[in-house]
């Protein structure tokens, strides 16, 4: 059995005036370690998947497991990482990231010391004291990484972590976190609207078409890329060549609406 399993999931939007379909159908499978992109224009429902994926919406139609269970993202198996990084300005860096592990029971001396440890090891050196404000966006990003993986969940949920970073900040952020996730052997999903990126980071990527959001295309990302850093992996031959194909993809779901 796959790690995650995603089964004809439908979801409809309703109002007083209308139902708007928001995905139709949409069925794909991860294992373990593994690490997926969402990919598609706008309005695709990338960002309603991800919800429905993280048990915060329950879809109209199918099913999501992880790991054999309905996901419930108050359980320690998921960590979401979103846009912003939501640091509690008024707490320290310690309290920020040990925050997860104290909603879920798990603060404890030991826990505590992992935290600070990953802190460490992430390149954020004697910041334990120091409040949000005093860092850059990158460094409050990174922050929020430690506390999302100091609970230890089985699958991380990305929804477009990097956007709102300079380039420079948000490529060094890429191989950190694809750096992390290897090693530690975690299972992610990212939604981006970034090809370079998806192609970068990625061992899949999944197209979605728009209105309503459906699963259109999977591009399996050489392995050659696959085995380096994403930096290194946007100066290959392959990532243009795939970086193009999946161009072309998108200007033809974008011409077709």
């Amino acid at each position: 059995m796959s790690f995650l399993t995603v089964k004809s999931v439908n979801h409809t939007y309703f109002t007083t005036k209308q139902a708007t379909k928001a995905l139709e159908a949409i069925s794909f499978s991860m294992e373990q370690g593994e690490f997926v992109s969402l990919l598609g224009p706008s309005g695709c429902g990338k960002t309603t998947l991800l919800s429905i994926i993280s048990g915060l919406l329950q879809p109209t139609g199918g099913e999501v497991r992880i790991d054999g269970k309905a996901p419930d993202l108050r359980a320690s198996s998921i960590g979401y990482m979103l846009q912003q990084d939501y640091l509690f300005p008024w707490k320290t860096i310690e309290e920020n990231i040990c925050l997860g592990l104290k909603m879920k029971n798990q603060l404890n001396p030991e826990t505590k010391q992992k935290a600070l440890q990953f802190l460490h090891d992430i390149g954020l050196h004697g910041v334990e004291k120091q409040f949000p404000r005093q860092l850059s966006g990158g460094m409050r990003q990174r922050a929020a990484l430690v506390r999302t993986l100091a609970v230890d969940p089985k699958i991380l949920l990305l929804d477009e972590p990097f956007s709102a970073l300079d380039f420079q900040t948000k490529l060094k952020l890429e191989d950190l976190v694809f750096a992390t996730l290897k090693q530690f052997k975690k299972t992610a999903i990212l939604v981006t609207h970034d090809i370079g990126e998806a192609i970068s980071m990625s061992d899949r990527i999944l197209l979605l078409a728009a209105k309503p959001g459906r699963l259109h295309k999977v591009f399996e990302v050489p392995e050659k890329l696959r085995m380096v850093r994403p930096f290194e992996a946007r100066s290959k031959e392959s990532y243009t060549v795939l970086f193009n194909e999946i161009w072309k993809e998108l200007e033809s779901l974008e011409n077709e609406r």
